[in-house]
């Protein structure tokens, strides 16, 4: 069970991160841009060769916005999936889903594939961060979806690859972190991909 400190500090960091990130945003318009166009370098340090479906986020407020990357990835011949929350507190699963396909609002009110669009399982999960560090450790809204989803797949053979899109500034020293918090295998930003050890 999380204590209060631990709980203070990941609500003061977030406070924080929102605001870094807005005024990052107003800054550099460009930057999700610069990060779609790393899909390729994302692609080869993962070692994939050839396309499999890779799961993206729908952006809410000043997250990174996947659809640059997403663009990218759908032209080099990967399949697209959005989560879907069906109900609270459990992991989420993946919809397969293409450009003009239809969207209605899951229980957590987030736009999501329609509930006839096919299950699938990812190769790569991209996921929204407010603030990740050098050990691969991810803030998230505080929901722990992720979290239930990616702790459920990394108990099967060949979990997808956890893969952060952030702007370089969400970066900081240390991130509080919790027993069920599920590191980051990578980070993709503007500046490119890294790998965490």
């Amino acid at each position: 069970m999380k204590d209060n400190s631990e709980n203070s500090a990941k609500a003061v960091l977030r406070m924080h991160m929102r605001n870094l990130r807005r005024q990052f945003v107003r800054d550099h318009p460009e930057a999700d841009w610069q990060a779609g166009d790393k899909a390729s370098e994302m692609l080869a340090a993962l070692k994939f060769k050839r396309p499999g479906v890779i799961a993206v986020y729908r952006a809410a407020g000043n997250e990174m916005d996947p659809r640059p990357l997403g663009e990218n990835l759908i032209a080099l011949g990967w399949s697209i999936a959005l989560p879907a929350c069906e109900q609270f507190d459990t992991p989420i699963v993946f919809r397969a889903w293409a450009p003009g396909d239809r969207l209605a609002p899951d229980v957590m009110g987030i736009a999501a594939p329609l509930a006839a669009a096919a299950e699938v399982r990812p190769d790569i999960i991209i996921a929204p961060v407010l603030a990740y560090d050098f050990f691969g450790n991810r803030l998230g809204q505080g929901g722990g979806y992720y979290d239930r989803t990616l702790e459920a797949l990394r108990d099967q053979a060949r979990p997808p690859a956890y893969v952060g899109l952030a702007f370089a500034a969400q970066e900081v020293d240390q991130v509080p972190v919790y027993e069920h918090d599920q590191r980051l295998d990578a980070i993709l930003t503007e500046t490119g991909y890294r790998p965490f050890s």
